[in-house]
């Protein structure tokens, strides 16, 4: 199979453009491209032009649009106020007055709808080819599945018509079709964004997530969506204990081989490519044993969980509507045969399986894994549209129902060129955690999803190499830079086992300034830090350099008054390194 040769792009496509340029841009590359299949409704060119137009003279007003001109598609399962959500199915359109929160969020901050896009129907599937509106063709290789249910929004990215897309994810679909297009894939933490105005496939295991070709942007666009919905009663705050940084030599978790079967030969090199690629990078790996994941994971479609996609929309297709689709039906139809006490075990089951997974992230921060297992032809899938389906969920399922947050991004190719995709998975809440290591190993800055937390500077043994660094490591905080106090302070050498310093605040033209290291801790992470506190060791307001004022360590006056004063070494690591 070759990589279909599409007509070339605007080659001043790469070059920064206004909104109005970007639009238009867009949709000159529509119709190069030629693919209909990708939208259910795409809106009138004049129409963006105009919306464009107006954006441009908000930012000339001086308005701070943090998301300014991005081209956003948007999964028909996700109501756009104005435009029919259908699902995939003709008979279930809808036409709401509403725009859903995730949606509005981000046009709030100058994004721009360019449509709705196609999914496998009620976004039950990973192949992207269960739509009366036709199977979305892979970008890259028309002759395979584009992967689902998200198929739509992944390709119109890929394709390079839009900057971003929103996609849903309860069984993969929003990290299959990233890996089978060569994109990033964000699967936030269940309820971080809210999914009211999201047609439900299964409710507790619901997520919206974003595709992008980069990880910055994929991340820009989902912060911007993360936030608790008053009509969500599953939404959820970034809570207290937020971890904001993956340590600094990570050992990543990857699964033994006999968990690996299910891969291709290919996909299977490919993986341990990758692998490579990240032991080449200063990273370690553990072999862990995720057969109990496995196990979950197969409950979704296998066990009694299935009801909660009858319960959202099984008497609908009960009906047989115009456009339902047969495979889908039939899934969906099942879910109507379990008893309650067959849920009630699955449920106990799911239960056994997260405290194994918390047992797992309890000594790495992230699980390293294939996103998924092959990459089938259009004709292979309509030959056996469900074992292969299944197969391509092996290592998906059972993100959101053991609650875990993933990252997927493109992991090293096949020997033939073709792309492979890998997964970051971490515990809910740890999405931080799971960023910073996807750009480890895509070698790139980490951008920041969340800015929660309480500014923490250090100047003495917790600093990067000294002896009680790992502390910080272990709240999980994120390095800001180095930094230098105001003129103002002096230090002093303790008697404390390790040795550290304690810095007190004298006034300027009194004081010297000292180095340090500013790092961002969870507010839990810093009342443990205070908490914990040996005497004489307090934290108090640190003036900066550059006038800033930030929680740091200081020391009494009482005990600075018998300790040897150092301050004119210029900092404790400088202390240490002295001969003297």
């Amino acid at each position: 199979m070759t990589m279909e040769q599409l007509p070339l792009a605007d080659p001043a496509a790469d070059a920064p453009a206004g909104p109005t340029e970007k639009v238009a841009r867009a949709y000159r590359r529509i119709r190069e491209t030629d693919r209909p299949e990708i939208w259910i409704t795409l809106r009138a060119e004049a129409d963006l032009l105009a919306e464009a137009a107006a954006l441009e003279a908000r930012l000339a007003r001086g308005e701070r649009l943090p998301l300014a001109g991005v081209l956003l598609a948007v999964k028909d399962n996700i109501d756009i106020a104005g435009i029919p959500t259908t699902c995939a199915c003709p008979g279930f359109a809808t036409t709401p007055e509403r725009t859903a929160p995730a949606v509005a969020r981000l046009v709030e901050q100058g994004a721009l709808v360019l449509g709705k896009t196609n999914l496998d129907q009620f976004a039950t599937g990973l192949v992207g080819t269960r739509s009366p509106y036709g199977p979305v063709r892979n970008a890259l290789f028309p002759d395979r599945v584009s992967g689902g249910s998200s198929s739509g929004s992944a390709v119109a990215v890929a394709l390079g018509i839009a900057d971003a897309s929103l996609g849903t994810d309860t069984a993969g679909s929003g990290r299959v079709p990233a890996a089978l297009n060569g994109l990033v894939g964000i699967k936030p933490t269940l309820g971080l964004v809210p999914t009211t105005g999201v047609v439900p496939a299964c409710p507790d295991y619901d997520a919206v997530t974003v595709f992008a070709r980069d990880l910055t942007l994929a991340t820009e666009v989902t912060r911007a969506m993360i936030g608790p919905d008053s009509e969500d009663s599953r939404s959820r705050a970034w809570p207290a204990d937020t971890p904001l940084g993956a340590p600094a030599r990570a050992t990543l978790a990857v699964p033994a081989d006999h968990n690996l079967t299910s891969l291709t030969p290919a996909y299977r090199a490919a993986f341990d490519a990758t692998v490579d690629r990240w032991r080449a990078s200063g990273g370690a790996v553990a072999t862990v044993d995720i057969t109990e994941l496995l196990d979950a994971a197969r409950l979704l479609y296998d066990g009694a969980i299935v009801a909660q996609r009858y319960a959202a929309v099984g008497e609908f297709l009960s009906g047989a509507p115009e456009g339902a689709d047969p495979v889908v039906a039939a899934i969906i139809g099942g879910g109507e045969v379990p008893a309650a006490h067959s849920y009630v075990a699955d449920l106990g089951r799911l239960a056994h399986a997260a405290a194994a997974a918390r047992e797992l992230f309890a000594d790495h921060p992230a699980l390293l894994l294939p996103t998924t297992t092959e990459h089938p032809t259009l004709d292979a899938v309509a030959a056996e549209p469900v074992a292969i389906n299944s197969r391509m969920g092996t290592f998906t399922n059972f993100c959101n129902l053991l609650d875990l947050a993933g990252i997927a991004v493109p992991g090293a190719e096949t020997a033939d060129g073709d792309p492979f995709g890998v997964m970051l998975i971490t515990p809910a809440f740890a999405d931080q955690v799971g960023i910073d290591l996807a750009a480890r190993l895509l070698d790139e800055p980490a951008p920041l999803l969340t800015e929660t937390g309480t500014e923490l500077l250090v100047v003495g043994a917790h600093l990067r190499g000294l002896p009680l660094h790992h502390q910080l490591e272990g709240a999980k905080a994120r390095f800001l830079g180095e930094v230098t106090t105001a003129a103002a302070y002096r230090m002093v050498a303790l008697p404390a086992t390790p040795p550290k310093p304690g810095m007190l605040r004298v006034g300027t033209g009194s004081g010297a300034s000292l180095p340090g290291e500013l790092y961002r801790l969870s507010p839990a992470a810093l009342g443990t830090f205070l908490s914990n506190l040996p005497a004489p060791m307090t934290l108090g307001k640190v003036e900066l350099d550059s006038g800033e004022w930030v929680t740091g360590f200081a020391c009494d006056y009482e005990s600075s008054r018998d300790a040897t004063d150092i301050t004119e070494y210029g900092g404790w690591r400088n202390y240490l390194n002295a001969d003297r």
